[in-house]
């Protein structure tokens, strides 16, 4: 007890938000751009949870406008959805929601489903680099600083399934747009994938995944971590869970669950008022209805976060 007290004590005294990268979110309208990992948002939820616990003066205002299924490639494979629809293509909504949302600062974590889950092809890897590239270009030329983001490790479970070279190969480019293009790229693949080799080598059964894809609560945290480590954090060395994240602030449990609360009923409104074409999404509330459930949920939040 008395030392998870002061590690609590020296999270909470800390001040990394003199960290440009960090500090450049406060008071800045920032989207946040992805498939279904994004819409979920626990890596979000934690990365709005660090900032305002460390520095509960200061204003955020993240819109999650993740959408599942996504690519950035265009793809779908055949009778995805059991052929119900195809998988929804970025570029169709891009500029609505660039248009409505208006953001200075952009994250974009794509590429889970921008090869299909089938081997690497070099026709499906052209895909996947125009559309991110246009992403890039799109962002830019709307005014906002775009940030992207690797996408998340794709869990072969020890088979022998080629989607995690793909995916590998994904990030790798991504990473090298840093010197090739200027690009902002924050790696959280390869941080995911050498956390679940470091644990399975205790234990061959630990996932971070339920279904290979999809982070359950601690993926969504070393992604989150990765994402804050990427942005200049320095005082999560001895942070490895969310449960560690929270134990750090007073009803900290409650604090996350006001900030995934509030993301999520933004992210609705933001959503259905942008007009995707995915269907099975739940319909948000009108904007003006959302924005007044946001105002009151925040105030909560920044009740919670001094």
């Amino acid at each position: 007890m008395i030392s998870r007290f002061l590690f609590a004590c020296a999270l909470l005294s800390f001040t990394p938000l003199s960290a440009e990268g960090l500090a450049d979110l406060q008071g800045k309208r920032v989207l946040w751009l992805g498939d279904s990992i994004t819409y979920a948002g626990g890596y979000v939820a934690n990365v709005e949870y660090y900032l305002r616990t460390r520095a509960p003066e200061a204003e955020f205002d993240f819109v999650n406008a993740g959408l599942g299924s996504e690519t950035v490639s265009g793809l779908s494979e055949k009778g995805h959805a059991g052929g119900r629809f195809p998988r929804p293509y970025l570029h169709e909504r891009l500029e609505r929601v660039l248009t409505g949302v208006k953001p200075e600062i952009v994250f974009a974590c794509y590429g889970m489903n921008c090869g299909i889950y089938l081997p690497f092809d070099e026709g499906r890897f052209a895909k996947f680099k125009e559309g991110m590239i246009l992403l890039h270009d799109k962002a830019v030329e709307s005014g906002a600083k775009i940030i992207h983001l690797t996408p998340a490790e794709y869990d072969s479970r020890g088979e022998d399934l080629p989607y995690t070279e793909t995916l590998d190969r994904y990030s790798e480019w991504l990473i090298s747009q840093r010197e090739d293009a200027g690009w902002e790229v924050i790696d959280i693949h390869f941080p995911m994938k050498r956390f679940l080799e470091e644990r399975r080598k205790d234990d061959e059964t630990f996932l971070l995944q339920k279904d290979r894809v999809h982070p359950k609560e601690l993926g969504h945290w070393i992604m989150a971590k990765a994402v804050l480590e990427g942005l200049g954090a320095e005082d999560l060395g001895g942070v490895d869970s969310p449960e560690a994240l929270t134990a750090a602030q007073p009803d900290g449990k409650r604090l996350l669950q006001l900030i995934t609360n509030r993301m999520m009923t933004l992210r609705d409104a933001w959503l259905t008022s942008t007009k995707h074409l995915r269907p099975g999404v739940a319909e948000g509330l009108p904007m003006n209805q959302a924005e007044a459930k946001a105002a009151e949920l925040l105030a909560q939040i920044e009740a919670l976060a001094e």
